[in-house]
Formats: C-alpha cells, sequence, structure tokens
C-alpha cells in the first residue's frame, strides 16, 4: 500500500486506472471530469501507453472496443451528454462480450444541462443504455477512496465476465478532494489473457506461419443464433448477480426508518443521521455499491421486516424505481402481506439534497 494522498475524484480514478493495468485511454473533454482525461494525457503517456483525445465521443468509445478487441485494458470517460453518445459503441461492445471501463461524472441533464453534480443517469445506467437486451456491471462511489477502489474493481469485474464496468459518479465526487490510499501498481503481465481476441494466433496456425481468422463482432444475422447468445448472455448475468452484488448497511436493523442512497446522497445520509441519534430517532442507510446488479435481495430481506424507506436522490425518481421492485418482491415471495411505505426525496438541475432536508422529511415520515 502507498501513502495517502490528496485527490480529486477524477484524478483517483485516472490513477487507480492506471495502477489497474489500463494500456489504452480514449476520451473527449467534458466537464466535470476534464481532471480525469487531463490526468491520463499526462501519465499514460510517461508510462509509454496510449492515450489519445479523440475527435468525438462517438469516435472514443469505438477506439476503446478497438482497443479492447486486440487485447488491451482499455478505457474512456466522459459526463452525461458525452455519455449518451457512447451508447452505441457500449452496446455494439456487450452484443460482442468486449470487456472495458467507461466513468461517468454525472451532471445535470437532460439536453446539455447544467456541469452541476447529479444522478439522473442511473436508469440509462443499469437497464442498458443502448439498444438490445444486454447489462453493464455499475459500480456507485461514495467518496474518492472509493472512486480508487471501484475502478480497480471495475477492470477486474469487466474481464471476468467480459462486459462493460461503468464507475458512476457525480460531479460533486469528480471534483472534491480527500486522502486517498492507493494500491500498488499491477505490472502489465499479469493482466488477464485473453485468447478470445480478434487475431489471435492458435499454436497450429504459430507453427505454420499463418494467422488464424478471428473475429470479434455483435451482428448475427440469423434469429435463432442471436437469440441463443443472449439468453447464454443473461445466464452469466445471473452468475454476476450471485457473486458481485456489494451494499452497505448501515444501522437499519433496528431503524425506525431506512434511508436508500448511493454517492453523493448516501454521504448527505449521513449527516441526517447524526442529527437523528441527537434526537433519540433511528435512522438506517441502505446504500447500494454495486447499482447494477442491485442488491435486491438484502433490501428485500428489510421490507419483510415491515421497514419503511425513504429513497434520497439527486433525481426525479429512479433509484426509488429498484427500491420499490426490492419491496414488491418482499410481496410477492410471500415474506410479507402488506409492505411498509417507500417514500421518495429527489432533487434535479444540479441541487444536492441538505442534511437538513432529509432530517426534516424522515420526522415528517415519523410523525415526530
Amino acid at each position: 500500500m502507498s501513502e495517502k494522498v490528496l485527490m480529486s475524484g477524477n484524478e483517483a480514478i485516472a490513477e487507480a486506472a492506471i495502477r489497474a493495468g489500463c494500456q489504452a485511454y480514449f476520451g473527449y473533454p467534458i466537464t466535470p471530469q476534464n481532471e480525469l482525461i487531463a490526468y491520463m494525457a499526462q501519465h499514460m503517456l510517461e508510462k509509454g501507453r496510449v492515450f489519445i483525445q479523440a475527435e468525438s465521443e462517438v469516435a472514443a468509445i469505438n477506439m476503446v472496443y478497438g482497443a479492447s478487441c486486440a487485447g488491451a485494458r482499455a478505457m474512456t470517460s466522459s459526463s452525461s451528454p458525452g455519455v449518451s453518445l457512447k451508447q452505441e459503441g457500449i452496446s455494439y461492445a456487450a452484443g460482442a462480450d468486449v470487456p472495458m471501463v467507461i466513468a461517468n461524472i454525472v451532471r445535470g441533464g437532460p439536453g446539455l444541462g447544467n456541469i452541476a453534480p447529479a444522478q439522473s443517469d442511473y436508469i440509462q445506467t443499469t437497464r442498458g443504455g443502448g439498444h438490445g437486451d444486454y447489462r453493464c456491471i455499475a459500480l456507485a462511489p461514495k467518496n474518492v477512496q472509493e472512486c480508487a477502489d471501484l475502478t480497480g474493481l471495475a477492470f477486474d469485474l469487466s474481464d471476468k465476465y467480459r462486459m462493460p464496468a461503468i464507475i458512476l459518479a457525480d460531479g460533486m465526487l469528480g471534483q472534491m478532494m480527500e486522502g486517498v490510499v492507493f494500491q500498488p501498481e499491477k505490472p502489465l503481465r499479469e493482466n488477464p489473457s485473453r485468447d478470445w481476441t480478434a487475431g489471435k494466433m492458435s499454436e497450429r496456425a504459430a507453427v505454420n506461419g499463418r494467422r488464424e481468422a478471428r473475429h470479434v463482432s455483435s451482428i448475427h444475422l440469423n434469429p435463432v443464433e442471436l437469440e441463443t447468445l443472449t439468453k447464454a448472455r443473461f445466464v452469466r448475468y445471473e452468475t454476476v448477480k450471485a457473486n458481485e452484488t456489494r451494499y452497505e448497511d448501515i444501522g437499519c436493523a433496528d431503524a425506525d426508518l431506512v434511508l436508500v442512497a448511493y454517492g453523493t446522497s448516501a454521504r448527505v445520509c449521513l449527516g441526517a443521521r447524526m442529527f437523528a441519534e441527537k434526537e433519540g430517532i433511528k435512522l438506517g442507510i441502505f446504500r447500494p455499491i454495486t447499482v447494477w446488479p442491485f442488491p435486491h435481495k438484502a433490501l428485500s430481506e428489510l421490507a419483510a421486516k415491515k421497514k419503511t424507506f425513504l429513497t434520497v436522490e439527486m433525481s426525479e425518481g429512479q433509484l426509488v424505481e429498484d427500491v420499490k421492485l426490492s419491496v414488491y418482491e418482499a410481496v410477492t415471495t410471500g415474506a410479507i402481506a402488506a409492505p411498509g411505505k417507500v417514500h421518495f426525496l429527489g432533487r434535479s438541475g444540479g441541487i444536492i439534497p441538505t442534511e437538513e432536508e432529509v432530517f426534516a422529511e424522515a420526522k415528517k415520515i415519523l410523525g415526530k
């Protein structure tokens, strides 16, 4: 482990990616993630690795696709409208089972919106985002340390399951500075072997001096073939759900009310919980770390205890849909007949809910 250093979330993601063995970065500038691309511009080249500022977001994501198909650990980063432009390429990668890492430092929308922090890309991130049937692993940090830790994890999970992985942070996390400790840098030779990559020689082809033709593609014109591959991919997604779901539970077991939030909103909830403790009110916090796969089972088990929930988010109601699905699951499995209610507190347009605002809403729900 290295010494603790002061860094922004954007810089921490970039440094962690380099340490995780990222060999190629392709991006296009957009606020509030420009520190990330600037850090990669300097340090990737220092290490003799590939950095290209592409002519557009569309070009950047296709460069990531190509580099990954050639065997490199590759990534890109952007913010909301830029990530929207990358969705076609992400869908292609999912359809060809190509690993890659995408960092989305979310800003206010829709459209160009503004450069203030938001969480309004949740549905886009957790439901695929582009066309077709697919999912992306999505990791949501709550501080700069997790920006680093989850970036390394994103590369490992993306390679392990051959699917895109997204780091879902907001503009506040990207810009704020905190102390962070990094894992030691991983030698490039320790990157996972990719025996599926385009043009890789088989032993026989190498002996004969001929290159084996190998294509990595998402196009399958035979409907039966496409359906078979898609169903097999969703079987793999079930494995991801079973093995890689992550969440944090703070005092939910005996809570009067459970706050559900991720990222910056979860930090705000910690402050509201401190207010509550002073007045003898027990607020629990349930924080999904993987927003896909979402920890439905764990939240459903809380719902089975007839807990009441308040979802806090920087959007007009996206995370709350997964909370409601978790409660519905508790009902349909027969765990409970009548669940506790799911309440919602959201701010949008780049506005962050305050600790006082969350605490006031919690007291209102509890009738205090």
